[in-house]
């Protein structure tokens, strides 16, 4: 999807004793088609029953950002974890140190809750383990996690290769609670060889279904 060429031109703004904004046809010069860019969808990957869901393919120095997009993803097992992680092209044991911190929004189904805090027990500290995204995630059949990643630079060999989160879920705490869980992850992998291949699967047990898109942006 081309960004589109919109037409700022005709703004303009009168003297500010007249506090009004109008338009005219005088040409300014500036359009978003300037500032350039495009996002082109790479791969959709649907689970069933899976325990890895890999994106290998499309991967090259043509894409300064990839964007995953999580549609519906559903445990197979109460109370895990939607993690990831990435590797290069000469290392296929998705272990990449990585540096991140984690903070959550949550409110229970009751009314109960209502807290925004900083979570270190998800944070990571070079850690070469696969990273949470979306924590204790409830398996009821109509609980899901949405959401989405973006990734930056993946194919430099200059700079580390920084990275955020945000993603919306159904999670439990146990008891059978529920909870309206919002997740927030940033962090960056800590190497400056091109990331060729990202990973995403459950903490423990199966994606029991949903929809993971990759899309790159030039």
């Amino acid at each position: 999807m081309a960004l589109s060429k919109v037409d700022f031109n005709n703004i303009n703004v009168t003297p500010a004793a007249s506090k009004k904004l109008k338009w005219n046809s005088s040409a300014n010069g500036f359009e978003t088609g300037d500032v350039g860019g495009s996002m082109v969808l790479l791969s959709t990957q649907t689970a069933s029953s899976s325990a890895t869901i890999d994106f290998t393919s499309n991967i090259d120095s043509t894409y300064k950002e990839y964007i995953f997009k999580f549609i519906d993803i559903h445990p197979a097992t109460n109370r895990e974890y939607l993690v990831f992680q990435a590797d290069t092209g000469t290392n296929t044991n998705y272990n990449i140190a990585a540096t991140t911190s984690y903070f959550q929004a949550y409110e229970t189904e009751a009314g109960g809750g209502g807290v925004l805090a900083y979570n270190t027990n998800h944070d990571d500290a070079q850690s070469t383990s696969f990273l949470r995204l979306a924590v204790v995630q409830c398996a009821d059949n109509d609980a899901s996690c949405v959401g989405v990643l973006h990734i930056f630079e993946p194919s430099s060999t200059t700079f580390v290769k920084h990275f955020f989160s945000v993603n919306q879920s159904m999670a439990e705490d146990g008891s059978g609670t529920k909870y309206s869980m919002s997740n927030q992850k940033a962090g960056y992998f800590n190497t400056t060889t091109a990331l060729t291949r990202f990973r995403f699967k459950m903490s423990s047990g199966n994606i029991d279904a949903g929809t993971i898109k990759m899309y790159g942006v030039t």
